[in-house]
């Protein structure tokens, strides 16, 4: 760790002399994942962070992988270019152990229990909302990590853009919007082709020396209107195109639809009547492979305020999942889930119990709790320790997939993956744009599925454990913002004390961001990646990325974006055997009404 001191001697030094910062002080963010119900993030006795459409435009990025390597805990595996397969690892757990959502929509594909984030339109994207550690006393299976939840845009007048950069990446987006006192609408359609670099390196299985390349296809569109204290709220999202590898190709069709009625029944009492659907399609004809998701949920959530101090949120989740894959299988599954949390923000103690359970007609019924409370030192400065559970039920693939020639075989008697999580947070905002953030936590997993029964068929066998520290500061002072990130982890199998694959040990990112004037702001994002274990037992040597970025407003409707990455032309891997981009640049024209 000493290699970090030089950051905690800089956070320091920051911290002691920004007192005369001159910005106004931070108002909190507003965020509804932790608990499914509205919180200011310093009332959360969670670790929350928001990536809000300021940061997405400030960072003028295409892919939202860019900003999740960026945030406290998050490690980043991709295979190949910009269509390669996107693994997002959550402080150490597993990608399918994150609960991914749209809109209130789970989104994960059944085959896998993960989400294609390289299908994702950043374009289409408000906000982002990232929440720590587990969630499945709301949420139900796969918040086991924590959840990211993504919002979509809502439009307010007309807007267009156009990008170009290296790799022929090539982008276009319009959208128009309108809102008024009763509600809007906003609607939005958008493309991406970008010919890529060649996927994999010498080192690869499948080498070929030809770009492999995105093409990509988008729709959102969203309306909203309030009858007296009523809203109704209509969310549509579609991504297709097709994805390039050594080797091949895939075809995706991604689409998720949500229908929300809310508003306040009593004085009392607020309620949340949703629909959801998701769906996946994708198909890999070199493979012969393909597989078909589908997702059908029903929800309904009550919030009462049973004091000014205290709430309960009482809710029921119902979900019909069906999914398919070529010649191989076809299976539905219903769960059923009950929830309940109770509230208390009683200043300087809060706290917070809660309570899931679910009822799935294939591996059972599953129930997890999870208990929290912080202490408010003063205003400025406050503490919080929670404890909480959380599963994983098996992918379709896992219960059910024939295999190859017999081997690596699904096994439909799989039991759901069980955790525990401990943590103690810190928080200090002393006010003048200043926070520092300190989080450790402990997470053990039992009952992981592993391929390695007879024949490599699928059990319930493996355990892992994580320890882990984060330490966040950002502040303003005068023209400048700086944002720091440091985290340490040890993600292990805890039964071969190996280290989980692909997950560092400890990473730090910064970013550095000055004003000039108010039409030109500029950054430059510092990321340093510690070692990896990767497959075969192979090592994966650690790394620096430094990345620039630049936004000019040339008038009140132009804005230009500029965005250099991997400045020094580091030649690195996040995956062995698959290329990363070397130095490239892009440029995005937007023009807007707004």
């Amino acid at each position: 760790m000493c290699r970090y001191s030089f950051l905690y001697s800089s956070i320091l030094a920051a911290f002691s002399g920004s007192a005369f910062a001159d910005q106004a002080d931070l108002q909190p963010e507003i965020v509804v994942s932790a608990t499914r119900v509205v919180q200011t993030v310093d009332a959360t006795l969670a670790d929350v962070s928001v990536i809000s459409r300021e940061d997405i435009e400030a960072s003028a990025t295409r892919d939202l992988s860019d900003l999740l390597r960026l945030q406290a805990g998050i490690d980043i595996a991709r295979t190949g270019g910009p269509g390669g397969q996107t693994s997002i690892f959550l402080r150490g757990t597993n990608n399918n152990h994150v609960l991914v959502l749209i809109d209130g929509v789970r989104v994960a594909a059944l085959g896998t229990g993960a989400f294609t984030w390289e299908t994702l339109p950043l374009a289409a994207i408000e906000r982002v909302e990232i929440v720590r550690g587990p969630r499945a006393s709301y949420w139900g299976s796969d918040a086991i990590g924590g959840v990211i939840q993504i919002f979509t845009r809502k439009l307010d007048g007309l807007r267009v853009a156009l990008g170009y950069g290296s790799y022929a990446d090539a982008k276009a987006d319009i959208g128009i919007g309108h809102r008024g006192e009763s509600g809007g609408y906003s609607v939005q359609i958008g493309a991406r082709d970008e010919d890529g670099f060649p996927s994999q390196n010498e080192n690869g299985y499948g080498y070929e020396d030809k770009d492999h390349g995105l093409r990509n296809r988008h729709l959102s569109a969203r309306a909203d209107h309030r009858w007296g204290e009523q809203t109704l709220d209509a969310v549509f999202m579609r991504s297709q195109g097709t994805t390039e590898f050594a080797g091949g190709q895939s075809d995706f069709t991604e689409q998720a639809i949500n229908l929300t009625l809310s508003g306040a029944i009593t004085p009392v009492w607020q309620h949340r009547l949703s629909a959801g659907r998701a769906s996946e399609d994708y198909a890999t004809p070199a493979y012969f492979d393909a597989y078909a998701s589908r997702r059908t949920s029903l929800g309904w959530q009550n919030e009462i305020a049973l004091s000014p101090q205290q709430r309960l949120v009482l809710g029921l989740d119902a979900v019909h999942e069906r999914g398919e894959k070529l010649d191989s299988y076809r299976h539905s599954r219903n769960n059923t889930g009950i929830y309940a949390g109770w509230q208390v923000g009683m200043r300087p103690f809060d706290s917070e119990v809660s309570l899931r359970s679910d009822d799935n007609n294939l591996f059972g019924q599953h129930t997890t709790g999870s208990v929290a409370a912080g202490w408010h030192f003063n205003e400025a400065t406050r503490a919080y320790a929670s404890y909480g559970q959380g599963f994983r039920g098996p992918t379709l693939n896992e219960q059910y997939s024939p295999g190859f020639g017999g081997l690596y075989a699904g096994n439909p008697d799989l039991q759901p993956e069980k955790s525990s999580s401990r943590e103690i947070g810190f928080e200090f905002a002393p006010g003048q744009g200043q926070q520092l953030k300190a989080n450790l936590y402990s997470t053990r997993i039992s009952n992981l599925i592993s391929f390695s029964g007879v024949a490599f068929r699928a059990e319930n066998v493996a355990r892992a454990r994580i320890k882990g520290a984060e330490l966040g500061y950002n502040t303003s002072f005068g023209a400048w913002m700086f944002d720091g990130r440091l985290t340490w982890q040890d993600p292990r199998n805890e039964d071969t004390g190996t280290q989980l694959l692909r997950r560092a040990k400890q990473k730090f990112t910064g970013t550095l961001e000055r004003s000039f004037g108010e039409s030109l702001h500029a950054g430059v994002e510092l990321l340093r990646s510690g070692r990896r274990a990767d497959v075969a037992g192979i090592e994966l040597p650690g790394y620096t990325l430094v990345n620039l970025r630049a936004t000019w407003t040339i008038a009140p409707e132009w804005m230009l974006h500029a965005r250099i990455e991997n400045l020094t032309d580091r030649d690195y891997e996040l995956a062995h055997g698959y290329n990363t981009p070397r130095r490239s640049g892009f440029l995005e024209m937007v023009w807007t009404t707004r």
